[in-house]
Parts: C-alpha cells; sequence; structure tokens
C-alpha cells in the first residue's frame, strides 16, 4: 500500500535508487519492468528508482507495474557525463524524466549498437511485449560536464546522486581522483564502510611503523577496488546511500537503504513521489568528513 497524503505514517521506507533494465546493454533481457517489479515485491522495497543508462525508454512500463503493486517510484537515468563518471537523474514525475533523458539521449555520439558485441537495447511495455530497440549505443557519454547535468536536472525538478562514487570505473573516484564538491543530493557508495575504515587506518597509522603502513597499503591493492581506500574522503558533509546497481534479477534489492521520512507522506495526492519526505530522509544520511 502506498503512503499517500491521506495517511501519515512515521515509517522507515526501504529504497533501492540504481536498478537497470533490459534496455541497458549491459542488462539482462529477463530484467523486464514487470520482472523488476515483482522481484521488488518479493524484497519488500517501497520506494524504488529505474536508472538504465542515458535512457528513460522503459520508465512508462516501469511506471504502470510499480502502480499495480503499490510501489513508490522515480524516474530517470544514469547518465555519462563529458567526464565519463555516472550520475542518477531522478525525477517524481514521469513526463518529465521521459523528456529530460530524450533530450539527453539525442546529445550522445552517433554510435550505433552492435547487439551480437555490445548486447540488446530492447524497451518494452507492462506485459513484457517489445515496443522497441534504442539504436545509439547507450553506455557513451553526452557533451555535458558533471556540474552542467546536475544543474540541468534541478532545474527540471529531479535529484542529483553520483554514482558509486567508489567504484574503480565510472565514477568520481576513476575519473577525477576524488569525491568532489557539488550541488549533490547525495552519493551512492558500494560500501560507505570504507569512509570508515579509512578514518581508522588514518588513526592507526599515526602511532604505527613504516612495515605495518606498507603492509595495510599491500593489502588494500588486493581489494577488488582499484582506487585506495586511504584516497576515499568526503569534501563535506553529503548524505550517503546505497543501491543495488542490479543487471542481473538476483541483484536486485542487494544494497537497499533505509529512508527515514518521520511523519511525511511518500506519496503525493496525484500518485507522485513526494520529494521533500525523500529530501528530509536523505538528510538523516548525512556522513561528517
Amino acid at each position: 500500500m502506498l503512503l499517500t497524503e491521506t495517511e501519515p505514517f512515521d515509517v522507515i521506507i526501504r529504497s533501492d535508487f540504481h536498478l537497470h533494465s533490459c534496455v541497458s546493454p549491459c542488462g539482462d533481457l529477463l530484467m523486464s519492468p514487470a520482472v523488476i517489479v515483482k522481484t521488488l515485491q518479493e524484497k519488500h522495497i517501497q520506494l524504488a528508482a529505474l536508472t538504465d543508462h542515458n535512457t528513460a525508454l522503459n520508465c512508462p512500463a516501469f511506471a504502470k507495474c510499480c502502480k499495480d503493486a503499490g510501489i513508490a517510484a522515480l524516474y530517470g537515468m544514469e547518465a555519462q557525463t563529458s567526464e565519463e563518471l555516472h550520475v542518477l537523474c531522478l525525477f517524481p514525475v514521469l513526463r518529465t524524466a521521459v523528456d529530460f533523458c530524450t533530450e539527453w539521449y539525442e546529445s550522445l555520439p552517433d554510435i550505433r549498437n552492435k547487439p551480437e558485441i555490445t548486447g540488446d537495447q530492447v524497451y518494452v511495455d507492462e506485459n513484457d511485449e517489445i515496443v522497441g530497440e534504442v539504436e545509439k549505443y547507450l553506455i557513451t557519454s553526452a557533451p555535458w560536464t558533471l556540474d552542467e547535468c546536475a544543474a540541468m536536472v534541478h532545474k527540471a525538478g529531479g535529484l542529483v546522486i553520483p554514482a558509486h562514487v567508489d567504484r574503480p570505473s565510472f565514477s568520481m573516484m576513476s575519473q577525477l581522483g576524488t569525491i568532489v564538491e557539488g550541488s549533490w543530493d547525495a552519493l551512492e557508495f558500494v560500501r560507505p564502510q570504507v569512509l570508515q575504515e579509512q578514518k581508522e587506518r588514518i588513526r592507526d597509522s599515526a602511532s604505527d611503523s613504516e612495515g605495518r603502513k606498507e603492509k595495510m597499503l599491500r593489502e588494500l591493492q588486493n581489494e577488488r577496488q582499484a582506487v585506495s581506500a586511504l584516497e576515499i574522503k568526503l569534501p563535506g558533509p553529503y548524505p550517503v546511500i546505497t543501491s543495488s546497481d542490479a543487471h542481473y534479477v538476483e541483484h536486485i534489492g542487494r544494497r537497499a537503504f533505509e529512508l527515514d521520512i518521520g511523519d511525511m507522506p511518500l506519496v503525493n495526492s496525484d500518485g507522485t513521489v513526494n520529494l521533500p519526505a525523500v529530501l528530509a530522509g536523505l538528510s538523516k544520511r548525512v556522513v561528517q568528513p
């Protein structure tokens, strides 16, 4: 059941803001909006966002499925900026999301997708029937910078969340070498605990021997992440979230996070997500540098 203006609850909302569908070339063809929403129900996700690479063409079907399932939905994309980093662009209004993402898609370079090499890019309806196929390859960069993207999204009434900032590819750390300051509504981490681990390692290193520090660095280099945890730090206080970045059904909800919106309604009377409530919930997830 959706939480509406007439039904305020003081609850914690289980959320996942990073999901890919079958229109993303790296996404499994089984990831139709209908299958995604069914799995969200099974994982008890109450608020979810569909964020395919540089397109929102599967958001209309996602909207219909979420409405039927009683799941609050945000719509948008995982945009790739000119720096070749990824940012979640989320909107409460479907039409706004589709229009914004269509304009963004049109700015992509005219590189045609080769399904046999890079994967299918199909968009479907709520019944899993194929509606069409995206012609341009979606994992390419638009001409807009991260800051320009953020300004555009905010002007259109959306949320800006740089994606997987601690990951060794398509992230702030991989492309910029650091987490930069900006008008971000939140920062998405794969492993937010790395921030606490960094503080502990810095504290311990103050009284540690050189040999111990070298050993710790060698251990860090053996981790999957190519960037050292010692390099990851926040430029200021920001809300920190995790999300699944699911490309396969079994990954949906794997890093869902909790959003405490107090007694604010999650959904407005017109069925759209109450963005002030989301922002209020995010404000309770602020991590100090």
